[in-house]
């Protein structure tokens, strides 16, 4: 049985610009949609609908096979239905089958799983269902202002729709209700074609976590949803065989971000030895290293030196030079994995696949990386870093190492 996969993801977001590609957990809204669809069982195939190459390039990077869609369904006023059926028409097209059941998955919901995928295409294709959608179930007293004036309003204005606001019944006493999450639905293919809508036949409830029902449509919900990855995002870290390059911010990575003047004006700042040991190890490994800096400092130099890692330092936009390094080198910025610890870092973390903060990074570089380290700057975080990549013994993984 064929399950479809597809992930609408338009490029003129007005509400939150470039909204599909922000990051959530260092991870772009669209990336995390696909990776979330790849890893659902019943799910056998995953398509994201675009009409934008820069979510075509990072939805491709992350597996999924891309549909460009046109003009016509890609405006503000395009359902995701039409969106979903021309992505079918083209995947039939492109693999010469039908869909048995096609999934639509909503990218501005960061925290969807492969479980609750499953549970809505399950409903489907084993429980009987013609439809099926994630609910939260809710307890909350729903109001609505009427200003024209409405028989149920009342002197007040307002009126209860899902209750009788002169009866106030206790929570254990009011029928259960559920709240639509608005992250995934499954439909029969055929007759969603026949219906033109995502509910139709019997349509089942598919039961989520409250705690992870958030829809993006504005810069408060991204902010809330930065803040959550945390909380709710499980915790990954990256492998030897995830990444092919180690990118390192200085000040306040490799150091505790503080920096001694004597009276002569020469800076000194201390670094740990841990972190040395874990550098070695990498660059013994066949990982491509880089520093990164922003300040041009003598400092910087002397260290890179000693460790014998190339070095770019007095850079005002480090992206632009990061971005630079990669292409010349031959790598893609989705295997690049960029430590870093102040603001000025975020464009970089908004670049590669795996954006790292330190323990002590301000809170937004935290909140945007996809791993925090337990160590702080200067502390010997980048030896830990090592020891994710390499094992805590820094030993030189002998697969696919000729390979990097």
């Amino acid at each position: 049985m064929t399950v479809l996969a597809v992930i609408p993801a338009r490029g003129g977001s007005k509400g939150v610009p470039a909204k599909n590609l922000a990051p959530v957990g260092g991870v772009p809204l669209v990336v995390r949609a696909v990776r979330a669809s790849l890893a659902a069982r019943r799910v056998t195939d995953v398509v994201v609908s675009t009409d934008d190459a820069a979510i075509a390039e990072a939805a491709r990077s992350a597996g999924a096979e891309v549909v460009l869609r046109p003009a016509a369904i890609a405006g503000d006023t395009a359902t995701s239905e039409a969106a979903v059926l021309h992505a079918m028409d083209a995947y039939e097209a492109m693999r010469g089958v039908a869909a048995d059941v096609v999934l639509l998955v909503q990218c501005t919901s960061p925290f969807i799983t492969a479980e609750d995928l499953d549970g809505v295409a399950g409903a489907v294709t084993e429980d009987g269902a013609d439809s099926a959608l994630t609910v939260a179930p809710t307890h909350g007293f729903i109001w609505r202002q009427d200003s024209a004036g409405s028989a149920d309003a009342g002197a007040s204005g307002g009126y209860g729709v899902n209750h009788d606001k002169s009866n106030r019944p206790r929570r254990q006493d009011r029928p259960q209700e559920y709240l639509e999450t608005g992250a995934a639905y499954a439909m029969r293919a055929d007759g969603f074609r026949a219906a033109n809508h995502r509910f139709f036949g019997r349509t089942a409830l598919v039961k989520t976590d409250a705690a992870r029902v958030l829809e993006i449509d504005d810069p408060h919900d991204l902010a809330r949803a930065r803040a959550l990855a945390p909380l709710l995002d499980p915790a990954v870290l990256p492998t030897y065989d995830d990444v092919d390059a180690v990118v390192l911010d200085f000040d306040g990575t490799q150091t505790d971000d503080k920096v001694m003047i004597d009276s002569d004006g020469r800076e000194t700042v201390t670094v740990h030895r841990g972190d040395g040991l874990g550098i070695a190890a990498l660059r013994r490994s066949g990982l491509e290293l880089l520093i990164l800096s922003t300040e041009q400092n003598p400092v910087v130099a002397a260290r890179a030196r000693k460790l014998q890692v190339p070095v770019l330092h007095g850079i005002d936009r480090k992206d632009l030079a990061l971005k630079q390094w990669c292409d010349e080198h031959g790598i893609t910025p989705e295997r690049v994995l960029y430590v870093g610890n102040d603001v000025n870092d975020l464009p970089c973390f908004g670049l590669v696949g795996w954006p790292v903060a330190v323990a002590s990074a301000h809170d937004a570089v935290r909140a945007a990386a996809r791993a925090v380290t337990t160590t702080p700057g200067g502390e010997g975080a980048i030896r830990e870093i090592a020891a994710w990549l390499l094992g805590p013994g820094l030993q030189t993984p002998h697969t696919n190492t000729l390979n990097k």
